[in-house]
């Protein structure tokens, strides 16, 4: 999988992040970010995943991993309350980091190099942050957030920490594909039946290679389908693909 950040210094370079090659604990996203959060100086982490596809009003983002240690449905709702619209509305057109300054005299934002990062209205939280961008395709998006008093990353140090929130990111969708349960795994006919079709096969070969009835393919297409909580064949496909079913 190949992501490409946009920011201008960097437009031509290519970032190449890996899938896990084991199952990987809520622990160890923890332990990661952690890292990442004493490096650039911050006080607490959270982890934005947007959920609900089509318009956006059926889109939103939810909290799915944070060291706030209290108060954590308040400071989310701070967070999204503020800047909701905005994150999402950005998201969906640029890979820039956001960054912004929080009320009082004692908070302060500082990007090293503006051309790596857009600001978002200052004063509105009670505390600085950054936010990195992920977009993964149809699922997956999201944002790796870093809040504190001083925000202040060097440019190198932005572009590695959002390198990282994108390697994070893509873990935790591998993460989710990966939790199917033994009951939910595919069978050996609806995986060749879904490498076949990958291989650009209609169904009526495939059911002349398998020696199958159409229907039957397409019973088995189907419950692949269902058993990878994908929307369509070549979702299905995809995820198959991710998951190691097929090649």
């Amino acid at each position: 999988m190949e992501i490409q950040l946009s920011a201008p210094l960097i437009s031509e370079a290519e970032i190449r992040l890996a899938r896990p090659p084991k199952s990987v604990r809520a622990a160890d996203f923890v332990s990661r970010l952690q890292v990442m959060q004493t490096v650039l100086g911050a006080e607490h982490f959270a982890v934005l995943r947007l959920s609900g596809q089509g318009l956006p009003t059926a889109r939103k983002f939810r909290l799915a991993l944070h060291n706030w240690a209290q108060d954590v449905d308040r400071k989310a709702d701070q967070l999204l309350g503020a800047y909701d619209a905005a994150m999402l509305a950005h998201l969906e057109a640029s890979m820039l980091p956001l960054i912004w300054e929080g009320a009082g005299g004692n908070q302060f934002a500082v990007a090293g190099a503006e051309l790596f990062t857009a600001r978002l209205p200052a004063g509105v939280l009670p505390w600085s942050g950054i936010a990195f961008p992920v977009r993964l395709g149809a699922q997956g998006n999201g944002y790796v957030v870093f809040i504190g008093n001083f925000i202040a990353p060097s440019g190198d140090l932005t572009v590695d920490l959002h390198m990282q929130s994108c390697q994070i990111l893509i873990d935790m969708l591998a993460a989710d594909e990966k939790k199917l349960t033994p009951a939910e795994a595919l069978s050996e006919r609806e995986i060749a039946c879904l490498q076949m079709a990958g291989d650009g096969c209609i169904s009526e070969v495939i059911a002349e290679k398998m020696g199958l009835s159409v229907h039957t393919v397409n019973a088995y297409l189907g419950t692949a389908t269902t058993k990878l909580d994908a929307v369509n064949r070549i979702q299905a496909i995809a995820k198959a693909i991710r998951l190691g079913y097929i090649t």
